[in-house]
């Protein structure tokens, strides 16, 4: 069995196209770790965010030949995907109303309240404080704390389209930061 151990990012993605299931298995084992640490940073139960996180391989999966690289890195498009699923979940009836049959614990927490990821984990803390106040704080909201653009701009109230445009900068600068 030749088992490759290594691949670029253009022969991960044209393997995945192709059905590889081995390629797959090295997707999972390279990506998993910091995907379930997003999905966890949303969905705080630890069970909950493994079926998450197993939803978004299958939809990995399912959608890779969506994944279009000119708009941006594979990471970039998974993390997307898994932060999208983590929203739904949290959204959904069933994730709720399970969460209100959940005995208070004695910390004082509220069992499944969402807390804000913590960004060191991500090595993405220094990298935001250099982005500029504004910049910053529409990549916290949009990425760490689940906003949609929508409504971004309502609590803001700044026009939609400037918006997804700061974000697009936003995220411009952070990936020139980050290289």
């Amino acid at each position: 069995m030749n088992l490759k151990s290594t691949y670029s990012e253009q022969e991960l993605v044209f393997s995945l196209q192709q059905r590889d299931e081995k390629a797959f298995g090295y997707l999972y084992d390279n990506y998993s770790g910091a995907l379930f640490g997003i999905v966890n940073g949303i969905v705080t139960d630890k069970e909950t965010a493994s079926d998450v996180l197993q939803n978004v391989f299958v939809n990995i999966w399912k959608k890779i030949d969506s994944y279009d690289s000119t708009k941006g890195r594979l990471f970039t498009w998974m993390l997307n995907i898994a932060r999208n699923a983590a929203i739904d979940e949290i959204r959904s009836k069933g994730y709720r109303d399970k969460q209100k049959n959940q005995p208070i614990a004695d910390t004082g927490e509220i069992p499944g309240a969402v807390a804000a990821p913590v960004t060191e984990d991500v090595g993405l803390r220094k990298v935001l404080g250099k982005l500029k106040g504004e910049l910053r704080v529409l990549v916290d909201m949009s990425y760490f704390q689940g906003f949609t653009h929508e409504e971004i701009s309502k609590v803001l109230n700044i026009p939609l389209g400037t918006v997804k445009t700061r974000i697009r900068s936003a995220l411009t600068q952070l990936r020139t930061m980050i290289q």
